[in-house]
């Protein structure tokens, strides 16, 4: 399995160093393994999450904690796959799916606050833009007709 400093890290996800740390510090990030002399160690999982990370906080704008919580029920998804047996009794299973749907329920709403939040943003800018290009059609209309604006 594939280990990286945190120099490496830092170059390959475009964060800095004190990012990652940060980012270990708020529990984003689980504290990775450590060398002799204290050097931190990433994983290949580590990674892919700080990429994770990444996107959620530039493409949806999400705070840290929304991220907390997106990346905690990124785990516990995890967790319940990597423990799935099909033998297990079915009010178990019944209990594990319902885990996931409310796991997956979190993150959809965080999503679709966004979302919302995104929507009425651009409803209000292309109100403006409305309004902005209705008043150089006017301006034009009176430029071309002679006529001064009221």
């Amino acid at each position: 399995m594939a280990r990286y400093q945190i120099g490496e890290v830092a170059e390959r996800t475009g964060v800095t160093q004190r990012t990652l740390r940060f980012y270990e510090e708020k529990g984003l990030l689980r504290p990775p393994e450590r060398m002799e002399g204290g050097f931190r160690l990433y994983s290949d999982a580590d990674v892919e999450r700080i990429a994770s990370i990444r996107n959620m906080q530039s493409l949806l704008g999400l705070t840290l904690a929304e991220i907390k919580e997106m990346v905690e029920a990124d785990e516990l998804l995890a967790q319940i796959r990597a423990t799935f047996r099909p033998d297990r009794e079915l009010p178990e299973r019944k209990k594990r799916v319902e885990t996931i749907i409310e796991a997956l329920r979190r993150q959809l709403t965080i999503v679709e606050h966004k979302l919302e939040a995104l929507t009425e943003m651009r409803g209000e800018l292309r109100e403006r833009l409305e309004n902005v290009e209705e008043r150089r059609r006017l301006i034009v209309e009176a430029i071309e007709t002679g006529h001064p604006l009221d």
